[in-house]
């Protein structure tokens, strides 16, 4: 049967955007259909990463060169800087990246279709415009990429002038003196961090007693420190009671209780109120339905691990799959996806994925936490590293920071890698590097790396775990020796 084209793409986030460039390179016919009329890259490039990530760089700046350059009349950042300025710089980036991915397409000759995609049956998706016209279109294989939302908040609504949520935030015209977060998850430290950084006095109210606990408990520690240096109030623990614009005294009233202790109600005054809650996946009227596509339990789409759904010619990658719901991994699902499609792949999705938090100072991690491997019975020493010890810390003017890795006691096999402080999401990529083949904490002291750097750090972090465990009564010249051996 010949079909109009080879795969549809419905959704054009990132796990979509790499299947479409992947299939072009096995020059199959892609057509990829996005429901915003106005741009592609949906949350990835307009309203999520990378506007979250250029607000943040733009406010670390300001941090460092008001840290570094102390006003001497003592005033914030928010006096002295407007957000106008920083939604400008966003914007560019967004226009810049924005160009970037329509150039990718049309190098690659990937038509694109604007309007609603709707699955009719396993080989052919109804497409709707704006004018309420509907085209269909027929296809070997379909992949489903629409991505997620967020949740609404159960106790009060998102007005976007009072009670912002993710994408209302960005288009704030001025810098708060107070900010509520309600909600504790990754973007909330990234928002509260952010702020914090231009002056604002930040209060995080989630209902968790315990914030990422995903954390190895050492960079868990270091990042609560990182938040009392910034004057952000963290709150757990609590349910909200109400939310209330107090006209008498100019600000939005929030009101807490705690779940245990002291139940009773407090209240905190704010300029705006940031609700950050769970996701959901956006699989409403894009047709699952009509082909009887499995879910999980959580709502997500129930896939195998070639991103293929129980109808054979129908995949789905990025946040619609669920865990780990992070633009990195949609990248590689999407790409696979297109792979296995067209039967050119033999690959799959790692199990050990790095994570980035893009706080200010930032975390990321990889691999076993030292709680995990004692979990599983496994005896391992640590190394750690802190960026006071570090030349280009020094050099930086930054004080914050560790690096911590988690070995095997008997064979020095890195099994962790965890980092909070200064490029942490770029640094935790040499440690992947030795872990994904099967290497030990030796590599870091045997063979150079660059001075002055921050990567430095692994080297620290390696001859202090290898010192733990000569103390520990391992034979330190043994292990050298088989180093050489």
């Amino acid at each position: 049967m010949k079909f109009d084209y080879d795969v549809i793409i419905i959704g054009s986030g990132p796990a979509g955007f790499s299947c479409a460039m992947q299939s072009s390179k096995f020059d199959k016919n892609v057509l990829i259909v996005e429901a915003n009329t106005d741009h592609l890259g949906g949350t990835w490039i307009n309203t999520g990463t990378v506007p979250s990530k250029s607000l943040r760089e733009a406010a670390k700046l300001i941090n460092r060169f008001h840290s570094q350059f102390a006003d001497r009349d003592g005033r914030k950042p928010y006096e002295k800087f407007r957000m106008e300025d920083l939604l400008q710089y966003k914007e560019s980036i967004l226009e810049s990246k924005n160009q970037k991915v329509k150039n990718d397409i049309i190098k690659n000759e990937i038509e694109t279709a604007r309007g609603w995609g709707k699955i009719v049956d396993d080989h052919t998706v109804e497409v709707t415009n704006q004018l309420g016209e509907s085209t269909s279109y027929t296809t070997e294989n379909i992949l489903i990429s629409t991505g997620s939302s967020p949740k609404e908040p159960e106790s009060f609504d998102i007005d976007h002038t009072h009670v912002l949520d993710y994408e209302s935030v960005l288009k704030l015209t001025h810098i708060p003196r107070r900010l509520t977060i309600v909600g504790a998850g990754i973007i909330s430290f990234e928002y509260a961090t952010i702020f914090a950084a231009l002056g604002t006095r930040v209060t995080i109210l989630t209902e968790d007693t315990d914030v990422l606990p995903f954390l190895d408990h050492e960079i868990k520690e270091e990042l609560h420190k990182a938040l009392i240096r910034r004057n952000i109030q963290l709150v757990t623990d609590v349910s909200i009671d109400h939310v209330s614009v107090n006209k008498l005294r100019t600000c939005t009233e929030v009101g807490y209780k705690k779940n245990s202790g002291d139940s009773r109600l407090q209240v905190t005054e704010t300029e705006h109120i940031l609700y950050v809650g769970g996701n959901e996946p956006n699989l409403k009227n894009i047709g699952i339905e009509n082909v009887d596509l499995n879910v999980t339990n959580d709502g997500y789409l129930d896939v195998d691990d070639k991103f293929q759904t129980n109808v054979s010619s129908i995949f789905a990658a990025g946040d619609v799959v669920g865990y780990p719901s992070l633009a990195s991994a949609s990248f590689v699902q999407g790409r696979l996806a297109s792979c296995n499609m067209f039967g050119s792949s033999t690959e799959k999705l790692k199990s050990s994925i790095p994570y980035g938090i893009y706080s200010i100072p930032e975390v990321s991690a990889i691999g076993l936490t030292e709680e995990d491997a004692q979990k599983q019975g496994i005896d391992v020493t640590v190394g750690r590293a802190y960026y006071n010890n570090i030349t280009q810390a020094d050099i930086a003017n930054i004080d914050e920071g560790l690096l911590k890795l988690v070995f095997r006691t008997d064979n020095l096999q890195l099994l962790g890698v965890h980092i909070i402080g200064e490029h942490a999401p770029d640094l935790i990529h040499l440690g992947q590097s030795v872990m994904s083949n099967d290497g030990d904490i030796r590599y870091f002291f045997q063979n150079v790396l660059n001075y002055p750097s921050f990567s430095e750090a692994y080297r620290i972090a390696a001859f202090n775990g290898v010192n733990r465990v000569y103390k520990a009564g391992v034979k330190y010249k043994k292990i050298l020796n088989d180093s050489e051996a």
